[in-house]
C-alpha cells in the first residue's frame, strides 16, 4: 500500500490515515487506489470491528481531487479523446464510499481540517463524525463546474435536508465546525488538540461493542430511508432475529442479569 495512505489494525480497530499533509490530503491516483484498497480491506476483515478514518496534518482532512494532477489528465484526454479522467468516479470514489457506508461495522471519521468535495463525501459516508473546532466543510463541485460525486447527492440531502443541500451544492461555501454541527454534518465538535484522542476513544468503544447489532442498525437505517413503514417493519423483524441469535446478545443478557459489564466477542 502506498505511503500516501497509512493502514493499521490494533485490538479490532482499523485506523486509515490519509497521509499527504503537504498537499492538504488531496486525492491523486496513487492515494485514491490506496484508500480504496484500505477501506475494502477493513470492511472485509472479520478481525476489524470498527474503522477510524482520519488524516495527517492540521490543515485538511481531504480537499478532494488533486486538481494539479487533474489538469494534466484532462489535457491528455483532449489529445487522445479517451475521456478516461472522469472514470475515477467509477473506479475509485464509488468503491470507497460503498465500502465505508456498507461496512458491517461502525466507521468513525475524525475530521481534523478542511473536508471538501470527495473529502466531504467520505466523511458523510461514515457513521459518526467527530470534528475539530477548526475544521470546515465545502461541497466545492459547482465551483469547478462539476456535479456531485462520492455519494454526496445521496448523503447530503439526508443529513441536512433537500433545501439546505441544494443551497450548499449550488452556492459552495465554507461551513465552519459549529454550523456543521447545527446542520448535522458534524456529530460532535471537539477542540482540535483533543480530536485524535476523542476519536480513538469513540472508535475503540465501538470496536469493543456488539458488532452484529451495529451492522444490523446500519442496515436498518439505510433500508428505512428508501422503503415504506410496512417494509421497514419486516426488515426490522429480519434483522432482530439475526441480532437475537448472536453470541453477543446472549452475553449482554447474561451480563445484565448478573449486573456485570458485558465483554462482547463481535459475533
Amino acid at each position: 500500500m502506498a505511503d500516501t495512505v497509512l493502514y493499521e489494525v490494533s485490538d479490532g480497530l482499523a485506523t486509515i490515515t490519509l497521509n499527504r499533509p503537504e498537499a492538504m490530503n488531496a486525492l491523486n491516483i496513487e492515494t485514491k487506489v490506496a484508500l480504496r484498497d484500505a477501506v475494502r480491506s477493513a470492511a472485509a476483515d472479520d478481525a476489524v470491528r470498527a474503522v477510524l478514518l482520519t488524516a495527517a496534518g492540521e490543515r485538511a482532512f481531504c480537499v478532494g481531487q488533486d486538481l494539479k494532477e487533474h489538469i494534466g489528465l484532462l489535457a491528455a484526454d483532449r489529445e487522445t479523446g479517451s475521456g478516461q479522467t472522469m472514470s475515477t468516479v467509477r473506479e475509485h470514489y464509488n468503491p470507497i464510499v460503498r465500502a465505508l457506508a456498507g461496512a458491517e461495522k461502525p466507521v468513525v471519521a475524525a475530521v481534523n481540517g478542511v473536508a471538501a468535495g470527495a473529502g466531504l463525501g467520505f466523511a458523510l459516508a461514515a457513521d459518526y463524525r467527530i470534528v475539530a473546532d477548526t475544521a470546515a466543510f465545502n461541497t466545492s463541485f459547482a465551483g469547478v463546474a462539476l456535479t456531485a460525486d462520492s455519494g454526496i447527492s445521496w448523503t447530503l440531502p439526508r443529513v441536512v435536508g433537500p433545501g439546505r443541500a441544494a443551497d450548499l451544492l449550488l452556492f459552495p461555501r465554507s461551513v465552519g465546525a459549529q454550523e456543521a454541527y447545527e446542520l448535522g454534518i458534524a456529530t460532535r465538535v471537539v477542540p482540535a488538540a483533543d480530536l485524535r484522542a476523542e476519536a480513538e476513544k469513540t472508535a475503540r468503544a465501538l470496536a469493543e461493542g456488539p458488532t452484529v447489532a451495529y451492522a444490523a442498525l446500519k442496515e436498518a437505517m439505510a433500508y428505512g430511508l428508501t422503503h415504506s413503514l410496512s417494509e421497514t417493519l419486516d426488515k426490522e423483524d429480519e434483522l432482530q432475529s439475526r441480532a437475537g441469535a448472536s453470541e453477543d446478545h446472549a452475553i449482554a443478557v447474561r451480563a445484565f442479569v448478573e449486573k456485570e459489564k458485558p465483554k462482547y466477542l463481535g459475533r
